[in-house]
Order: structure tokens, then sequence, then C-alpha cells
């Protein structure tokens, strides 16, 4: 029976090859220079920390950090920039967290989407990921093809499809 993995993830490494382009360029930017600015990668963690000097140079760099990541491959909706940035001393920081996984109200409004487009596939709740399996690939393409259309506020990638 053919199935595929419906699941939202990113790739650490190629996380790590984007903040490192994006140093660079922030090292060769001339509004930069004079300043101590930062970015902190932690691989286990999936967090980024920006240490810089002021709120316009925070925004600055957050939007280098997406546009270098978006051109590497990785979905500007993977990054939370929800947080607010802080104060510390005569820096400002910033925590932006990568999303990777899907939560249970993911999960639900994927099933709930999967359930909506009317074809003859199960899908199963497997830890953080969504299997969706089916008779027919037809089948299986037109559920990839509505989840691709769907705006669910984070990145999907399916993987593991096997006929």
């Amino acid at each position: 029976m053919p199935s595929f993995d419906v699941v939202s993830k990113v790739d650490p490494q190629v996380v790590e090859n984007a903040i490192n382009v994006a140093k660079k360029e922030i090292q060769n930017r001339y509004d930069f220079h004079g300043t101590n600015t930062d970015i902190d990668f932690n691989k286990k963690d999936l967090t980024l920390q920006i240490t810089t000097a002021n709120d316009m140079q925070i925004t600055t760099v957050v939007d280098i950090i997406i546009m270098r990541g978006s051109k590497q491959g990785i979905d500007p909706r993977s990054y939370d920039v929800s947080k607010e940035h802080y104060s510390s001393g005569a820096m400002v920081k910033k925590d932006i967290k990568l999303k990777n996984g899907l939560d249970a109200e993911a999960i639900k409004k994927i099933m709930k989407a999967i359930k909506d487009t009317g074809t003859k596939v199960q899908s199963q709740k497997m830890d953080n990921i969504i299997r969706v399996s089916g008779k027919k690939i037809d089948e299986l393409q037109q559920v990839m093809a509505a989840l691709r259309s769907g705006d669910f506020g984070f990145s999907l990638q399916f993987e593991n499809m096997k006929s």
C-alpha cells in the first residue's frame, strides 16, 4: 500500500551554513563596523542567540538570517521570532528558536485538512509525524497538493514515499 510521511523539520547543518554566510555578510557591512554583533547557534537545542548594539541592528540581523536561510532552502516560517529582544547591559539580545517537529495542535490541523480533501486515504499520527497511506498514488499526490496549498503557519516536508 503506497504511503508517505508528513514532517516539519530543519537540517541543523544547513542552518549552520546559513548562519556562517550571514556572519560573513554582517562582518562586511558598513553599518555593522565597530559593533560587537554576534550570532550563536546551538545545534542541540536548535536555538539562535543574537547579540548586538541596538534594536535596529537586531531586526537587520534577523532579516539577514532569514534571507540567507531561505537561499539555503530553509522555510522562513521555521524561525520562531515571536520572542521580544531584551537588554543585557549595553547590548541587546534576541533568542530565536527553530521549529522542528509537529506539535499536537499542528497534527490536528493537518489531519483535518487531509480529511477535507475527500480522498480515500488513511492518516495516522506516529510520534511527531503523520503517515498517510492509500490504495492509489494519485490520491496521495492529491493530498500532497492540498497540504502544499494550505497555510499552516509552518513548513511541511513529505518524506519516505513508498509505492
